[in-house]
C-alpha cells in the first residue's frame, strides 16, 4: 500500500510516527472474502485524542471452522498504555504512491483459481486410498485430532495431483484485506482448536508462498504484501514504555474487522501487526526485515516491475533496515548481534549471540538492498557503510565459521590464552569444547559452517537455514558452497532420512537440553527446533543445488517428501531422529510446507529461476577478501603508530 498525500510521504521521509488511517465501511455487512473464521477479536482503532478498544462478534464463514480468542477488554497486565496507532485501517480507495500511480485499480484482483496445469508427479495420493480404506489414523504423537473435520477437506482433493492440491490449498489460505489478497496466514488446520496466531499472516512465513506466487506469474498478492507490510513498518512499537529502534518489521500481522467508530451497523477492515509484543518470550524478529528485503528483490526481478522498489517510501523503508542492522553498538565483530528466539528458531534454543542464520540473510539482504537502492547523494556514506560491512561480514563468516576435518584437527591442537596481535586462536577456544559427537560425524569429504562464535564460544551444531542461505547468498565461497553440499550428501541418513530436512544436527538431549532450553517441553530431543525435521526447508534446499548444479540433490529430497507429505496433510514439522512420527504439536496445512514444495517443484522444473532469489559473488568483494588473505591475517602486528598533533 502506498502513502495517500504529501503529508503522508513526509511522514515516511521522517519517519515520525503518524495515525494516517485508512477506512473500509461497510453497513451491515461483514466480509466473507477471509481465509479464516473466528467468534470474538479485538482490534484498536485511534482517533486524535485516544486509543479505545472495541470487541466485535463476527462470524465469517469463509472456512468450515471457528477461532475464538479470548475476551481482553484492556491492555495486558504488566504493559502500559498503547501509545501507538496499533491498526493500519483501510478506507478502500485505492491509495496513491508518491509517483502518482496506484497501487491497486478497479475492484479485488482476480487470483486464478486453476491450479498448476503441470505434469502430475503422482497417481493419487497415498491419503485418499487410506481414507478411502477408512484407515486414516497416523502416528502422530498427540497432534489436534478431529478426522471428521479433515476428511471433508481430503475428499475434495482426492482427484487431483499433489501439485494441485498444494495449489488448492494455499490458495483456501490466502487473507484478503479490502477484497485484495494480501498474504497467507501460517496454517490453515480445521482439525485444530487451538490455532493460536496461526491464523495470522507471518512475514517469513510469507516468503515461500510469494516466491511461488511469482514463479506462477501472480504478481499482486507479493505486491500488495510488500506495501502494506512497508506501512505498518513506522509504527510506534512499545512494551513496557518501551519503543525499539525504527525500522523494525513486524513478525505478523492479522487482518481484523472492526466496528466502525463504535457502530455495530457499520464495520471496517485493518491490519494488526505484532512486533514481538504478544509473542511467546516477548522477541523482537530480526529476520523480518531482512525477508522483506529479499522478497522485494525476487519480485523486481521476476516480474520487471522496478517501480515498487524504486518509489519513495519503498527507498526509504530499504534505508531505515539498514540502518538499524549497520548502526554502531559495542560489538567488535562485524556479525549482528542478536538475543535467542529471533528468527525461525523462535524459542530459547541456545542461538543468542552471533547465529549463522541471522548473518546469512543479513548478508543477502545487504547484497540485494545495494542491487535496489538508487544512487543519489543522500545515500552515499549508507552505501559505503554497507559495502565496508559486506566485506568484514565474507571474511569474518568463511575464516572463523568454516570447519571440515583440517580446521577441525587445528581447533584440536589450539593454545589458549594467547594475549597478542597475532594470535592464532583468536577467540580462545578451548579444545574440550569439541563435542565428543563431531569428530565421529565429520566426514573426510565435506565440511559446514558452525551455529555461532563468540568469545570462547563455538556451536558446532549443523544449522541448516543457515548453511543453505550461505550458498544462496554466496556468504560461503564456492568451494565451501560443494563442501556443504557434499557434507549433506554424506549425511543425507541424519540431515534428510524419512523427511526433509533436519532443522539442526544433533539435538540438545539431557541435561544439556534442561540448561539450554529450562526444560522447554516443546523442543524436547528430535522435536520442534531441537532436531526436528521441516519439510519449507525443501525449498532453500533446492534453490542451493540448482545454484551449484548440482539438482539431482533436490530432486532426490522432493522424492522423499512426496512419499508422504500430502498422506499426513502437510504438517508443519516432524519428529524423532528419523523423521518417523507427525509432530507431536504440528499443525497440519501448514502453508510454508506447502509453499515449500510448490517452490522445490517450479524451480526444478525452470531452475533459470533461481536467478531471482541467488546472489552472485561480487568480484570487489572477491578481491577485497582475497588482499586481506593475502596479507595473512595472522601476521605479527604491534599497535598502529600514534600520529602526533602537535597545538600551536
Amino acid at each position: 500500500m502506498a502513502m495517500a498525500s504529501p503529508a503522508g510521504c513526509l511522514h515516511t521521509l521522517s519517519g515520525v510516527p503518524h495515525s494516517l488511517h485508512y477506512r473500509l465501511s461497510f453497513l451491515n455487512y461483514v466480509s466473507p472474502v477471509f481465509a479464516f473464521s473466528r467468534d470474538a477479536n479485538y482490534g484498536q482503532i485511534r482517533d486524535s485524542k485516544h486509543m479505545h478498544w472495541y470487541k466485535t462478534s463476527t462470524m465469517l464463514k469463509h472456512q468450515p471452522r471457528v477461532h475464538s480468542i479470548p475476551s481482553v477488554g484492556c491492555t495486558p497486565s504488566g504493559y502500559s498504555k498503547l501509545i501507538r496507532s496499533h491498526s493500519l485501517i483501510c478506507k478502500c480507495q485505492r491509495t496513491e504512491s508518491n509517483s502518482g500511480s496506484s497501487v491497486e485499480s478497479g475492484t479485488k484482483s482476480e487470483v486464478s483459481l486453476n491450479g498448476m496445469n503441470g505434469q502430475s508427479t503422482v497417481e493419487e495420493s497415498e491419503a485418499v486410498q487410506k481414507l478411502k480404506n477408512g484407515n486414516e489414523d497416523l502416528a502422530s504423537s498427540g497432534m489436534c485430532g478431529q478426522p471428521e473435520a479433515t476428511r471433508e477437506k481430503v475428499q475434495k482433493i482426492s482427484s487431483k495431483s499433489m501439485e494441485d492440491e498444494a495449489w488448492d490449498l494455499m490458495r483456501d489460505s490466502i487473507a484478503y484485506y479490502c477484497n485484495n489478497p494480501i498474504g497467507t496466514i501460517a496454517a490453515n488446520d480445521p482439525s485444530c482448536p487451538s490455532i493460536l496466531n496461526y491464523d495470522q499472516v507471518f512475514i517469513r512465513d510469507f516468503v515461500p508462498s510469494g516466491i511461488a506466487f511469482l514463479l506462477k506469474g501472480e504478481y499482486d498478492i507479493v505486491r500488495n504484501f510488500i506495501l502494506h507490510t512497508l506501512q505498518l513498518q513506522s509504527w510506534e512499537k512499545t512494551m513496557d514504555s518501551y519503543s525499539p529502534g525504527q525500522g523494525l518489521m513486524p513478525a505478523s500481522f492479522k487482518v481484523r474487522t472492526v466496528p466502525l467508530n463504535g457502530d455495530n451497523s457499520a464495520t471496517e477492515e485493518i491490519l494488526d501487526p505484532d512486533f514481538g509484543e504478544a509473542a511467546i518470550g516477548r522477541v523482537a524478529p530480526v529476520d523480518s526485515g531482512l525477508w522483506w528485503i529479499i522478497l522485494l528483490r525476487a519480485y523486481g526481478k521476476c516480474s520487471g516491475d522496478l517501480s515498487v522498489q524504486e518509489r519513495v517510501d519503498v527507498q526509504t523503508g530499504i534505508k531505515m533496515i539498514l540502518k538499524l542492522c549497520l548502526a554502531d553498538g559495542f560489538d567488535m565483530f562485524p556479525t549482528l548481534l542478536v538475543t535467542d528466539g529471533s528468527c525461525m528458531i523462535d524459542r530459547r534454543m541456545g542461538i543468542h549471540g552471533h547465529p549463522l542464520e541471522i548473518q546469512s540473510l543479513f548478508y543477502s539482504a545487504l547484497l540485494s538492498a545495494r542491487e535496489m537502492l538508487t544512487p543519489e547523494d543522500a545515500s552515499a556514506d549508507l552505501i559505503q557503510a554497507l559495502n565496508n560491512r559486506l566485506i568484514a561480514l565474507s571474511f569474518h563468516i568463511r575464516e572463523y565459521y568454516w570447519i571440515d576435518m583440517r580446521k577441525l584437527n587445528e581447533i584440536y591442537r589450539y593454545t589458549t590464552e594467547e594475549y597478542s596481535y597475532d594470535a592464532v586462536n583468536k577467540f580462545n577456544i578451548y579444545p574440550d569444547q569439541i563435542p565428543p559427537w563431531l569428530a565421529g560425524w565429520m566426514p573426510n569429504k565435506g565440511g559446514y559452517l558452525i551455529g555461532n562464535l563468540q568469545p570462547a564460544h563455538m556451536d558446532f551444531r549443523f544449522f541448516s537455514l543457515g548453511n543453505l542461505w550461505s550458498i544462496v547468498s554466496s556468504l560461503a565461497t564456492v568451494d565451501q558452497s560443494h563442501a556443504i553440499l557434499d557434507l549433506i550428501e554424506a549425511k543425507w541418513a541424519d540431515l534428510v532420512a524419512d523427511m526433509p530436512f533436519k532443522i539442526c544436527y544433533p539435538a540438545l538431549e539431557g541435561q544439556e537440553w534442561r540448561i539450554v532450553t529450562g526444560s522447554d517441553p516443546k523442543n524436547t530431543p528430535w522435536s520442534y527446533h531441537n532436531g526436528g525435521s521441516w519439510p519449507t526447508l525443501l525449498w532453500q534446499l533446492t534453490v542451493a543445488c540448482i545454484k551449484m548444479n548440482r539438482p539431482e540433490i533436490a530432486e532426490n529430497a522432493v522424492r522423499m517428501a512426496e512419499r508422504r507429505i500430502s498422506q499426513d496433510k502437510w504438517p508443519e514439522y516432524y519428529d524423532t531422529k528419523r523423521a518417523r512420527f507427525i509432530g507431536k504439536q504440528a499443525h497440519l496445512f501448514q502453508t510454508w510446507s506447502i509453499a515449500g514444495y510448490l517452490v522445490s517443484k517450479l524451480l526444478l522444473s525452470n531452475p533459470s529461476a533461481v536467478r531471482i532469489l541467488a546472489n552472485e559473488e561480487d568480484a570487489d568483494l572477491v578481491n577485497a577478501f582475497s588482499c586481506m588473505i593475502s596479507s595473512n591475517p595472522r601476521r605479527k602486528r604491534g599497535r598502529p603508530a600514534v600520529e602526533k598533533r602537535f597545538i600551536v
